[in-house]
This record gives structure tokens, C-alpha cells and sequence, in this order.
């Protein structure tokens, strides 16, 4: 008989259950949150498992990558939280056993691990945070930044505090903290160039405007077999592009992008829909219809739709092998 496995994770250990096919509980119990450990309690069980659900979370990239030999299934934190809504009593033994019932009735949501290019662009994000910490910090006090470039930024944060002692200090470790983090920063970038220089597929989305290094990286990675989309139209909303909607009786409206799926993805898409709105791009059709929802929705819409738009032509690209061409985009679109 088919068995299914759940593991709910946590820092120190994970609780996990083994439910049959008819969802009984096979085996429980709790192990320590390490691979090993984990491939060797469900190697004890004697059973090849069917399918093993992991909720996606800080720890599940490494732990997934340490259990490779397992069918090992991410699934997504937002159905797993839903589906346990109506438990009136949580604790982690009840999670386990809740992913497990999820896998066997297959009522789940398979989710990629963050790639690299990833969490390279989470450091960047950080790197902005400790940014806008200082700001904030420093108008607390009336001292306003205002407008600065990323060279002269730690210029004038010290033109700013001068004459403050405890805010010299404070400011002192916080760009210390910048500086390392902009060095790591710079180090991520130079390894990206290399691998987008010996990707293929990230050098033929980086034909189109706007892709750079990390846009592509991050796609490509996200993607990864582009077959497993039915169309190129899916795209859009496994990355969270298209909006949610609501239809109960005589209710029916839309409302904003669900935000479903990976939050990298979908950010390294809005950035590169921003740079061929706001920069020079000869010759696309792309940014024409960009600019005529704009004119129409206002800019930020355009953005988002550019966004879902730059998704669906940069997976036919990966699908078919072929170069950006400006003047076929909106065709392809609409293939």
C-alpha cells in the first residue's frame, strides 16, 4: 500500500508523520532538523514513500537539497495555513500529520527552491534596508538625506551627523555594515557574470531590453523546465502577475495580483518593466504597449502589466530557443 510522509519543520527539530493510503498513521515522531537524520528515519520505515511534504520556510531550500534522494514535495505555505484553519488544537505532531493527509490526497501547491540568483538579490535587498534604516534614524532627528547617489551616500550621511556625537557612532557602525555588505554585494555580481556568460539560456533573454544578469538568472532558475507550463499564458500567474478574483452569487469583481508564488521572480520582472519604461528602448513593441496602458491605467499598473507581459515572452523564449525580436513581441503575446 502507498504510504505519504509530512514534516513540519523547525530550528532544532521536525515533527514527522507517515499516513497509508486510506490515512492512517503509519509512524510518527520528532527528529532533529538535519538532512541525515531524516533520510535515515525514513529509511527505517521500510516502505519507499510516495511523496514527502515539506512547507516551504527558511530551513526547507537546504534540507530539500540534502534529501534529493527522496521524493521530497515544497509545497506552498499559503494552502498549507489554509488548510489547517479549521484545526481547533495546533501543535506540531498535528502539522505533520496535516501534510501528510495533503499529500496523499494531493491537495497541494509544488513550489521551486530559491535559486542563487535569488537570494543574491535578497542581499541586495538588505543592503537597501540598512539604507533606509539610516534615513530613518537620522529624521527622527530633522536631518533629511533627501535625494543621493550610492558613492556619495556615505558622504552625506556624515555631513549630516557632524557635530553628534551619539548619531556619529550609530552612523559610523551602520555604514561599516553598508560597506560590507555592498564588498559581499560586489563579489555576488562578478560570480553571476560568469554564470550568465555560461548559461545560454540566460545570454538569449538578456537579448531582450531591459534583462540584465540577474533578471535572467533568476527567471531561467525559476523556470527551469519551461515544458512544465501547458503555455506560455501560465506563466503570469504561477509567478503572482494576474489578479485575484471574486465571484459568489451576483458578487464578481477582480482585485489586485495575488502575490502568489515566488516574491524574487515577480520583483526582478517589475524592476526590468521599469527600466523600459523609464530608459531609452528603440524599436519594441513592448514599450509601446507599455506606454498606452500607462496613458490609460497611470504608470504603476503599466508596470505590473509590462511585468506579466515580459513573463510570457521571456518563457516562449526559453520554450522555442529564440532571440528577442521587438517588433513580434505583442504577436507572440498573443499567440
Amino acid at each position: 500500500m502507498k504510504q505519504y510522509a509530512g514534516i513540519d519543520v523547525s530550528l532544532e527539530y521536525s515533527s514527522v508523520c507517515v499516513v497509508d493510503a486510506d490515512g492512517r498513521v503509519v509512524r510518527e515522531g520528532k527528529v532533529p532538523s538535519e538532512p541525515g537524520a531524516l533520510i535515515a528515519w525514513f529509511s527505517d520505515c521500510g516502505v519507499a514513500l510516495e511523496r514527502i511534504g515539506l512547507e516551504a520556510g527558511p530551513l526547507s531550500q537546504w534540507l530539500h537539497a540534502g534529501m534529493m534522494g527522496l521524493t521530497v514535495e515544497l509545497i506552498e505555505t499559503r494552502h498549507v495555513r489554509a488548510a489547517f484553519k479549521t484545526m481547533p488544537v495546533k501543535t506540531d505532531k498535528k502539522d505533520a500529520r496535516g501534510i501528510a493527509q495533503l499529500m496523499r490526497l494531493g491537495w497541494f501547491r509544488a513550489v521551486q527552491c530559491k535559486s542563487l540568483p535569488a537570494q543574491e538579490m535578497r542581499a541586495q535587498g538588505k543592503l537597501h534596508d540598512i539604507e533606509m534604516s539610516i534615513r530613518g534614524i537620522l529624521r527622527g532627528f530633522g536631518l533629511k538625506v533627501g535625494p543621493t547617489t550610492r558613492r556619495a551616500y556615505a558622504a552625506r550621511i556624515s555631513e549630516l551627523v557632524e557635530g553628534h556625537p551619539t548619531l556619529e557612532a550609530i552612523a559610523a557602525s551602520l555604514l561599516k555594515v553598508r560597506d560590507a555588505l555592498a564588498g559581499e554585494f560586489a563579489g555576488f555580481e562578478r560570480k553571476l557574470r560568469v554564470m550568465a556568460r555560461q548559461d545560454d539560456n540566460a545570454r538569449r533573454l538578456m537579448t531582450m531590453p531591459g534583462v540584465g544578469v540577474l533578471v535572467a538568472l533568476t527567471f531561467v532558475s525559476a523556470v527551469d523546465v519551461p515544458e512544465r507550463f501547458r503555455s506560455s499564458r501560465a506563466v503570469g500567474p504561477h509567478f503572482g502577475l494576474t489578479p485575484k478574483k471574486y465571484q459568489s452569487g451576483e458578487t464578481d469583481y477582480s482585485g489586485r495580483i495575488s502575490k502568489v508564488g515566488d516574491a524574487g521572480v515577480r520583483t526582478a520582472l517589475y524592476e526590468a518593466a521599469n527600466v523600459i519604461l523609464t530608459r531609452p528602448v528603440k524599436g519594441s513593441d513592448l514599450k509601446s504597449w507599455a506606454l498606452a496602458v500607462a496613458k490609460r491605467a497611470g504608470p504603476r499598473k503599466a508596470r505590473v502589466a509590462l511585468a506579466r507581459k515580459l513573463a510570457v515572452v521571456l518563457h516562449h523564449m526559453l520554450r522555442n530557443g529564440t532571440d528577442f525580436i521587438p517588433r513580434r513581441a505583442v504577436a507572440v503575446m498573443t499567440a
